[in-house]
């Protein structure tokens, strides 16, 4: 990923900056695929990859009708401490887009 995608990212989270977080977390669990849908059994094995946390957060987000919200929320929550797979993000795009999410927000953009 680029700071142009991470950027294209963060502006498409404005729209959804005043949904309050009980409502984006609601929203989440109930159509979030990986709420219901996988057994963690049968994720992929990804050892030997080059970027396995891309290719998981992929894989598993592939369809999902709630990545936008899932990564606002997560990004409201955990900030810059964000783990695991949110919003089809890997950790270090996540960390990428927070920073500027929070500098859009800061700064009025998310209007």
């Amino acid at each position: 990923m680029t700071p142009d995608d991470y950027a294209e990212i963060a502006k498409r989270l404005d729209r959804l900056a005043r949904v309050p977080d009980e409502v984006l977390a609601e929203v989440v669990t109930r159509e979030g695929l990986c709420f219901w849908m996988f057994d963690r059994d049968e994720m992929p094995d990804l050892s030997g990859k080059d970027a396995p946390d891309r290719e998981l957060a992929s894989w598993m987000c592939a369809g999902c009708p709630v990545i936008d919200e899932c990564l606002e929320l997560e990004l409201r929550t955990a900030g810059d401490h964000t783990v695991g797979v949110w919003g089809a993000l890997a950790e270090t795009d996540r960390r990428a887009v927070h920073r500027l999410w929070r500098w859009r927000r800061d700064r009025g953009g998310a209007r």
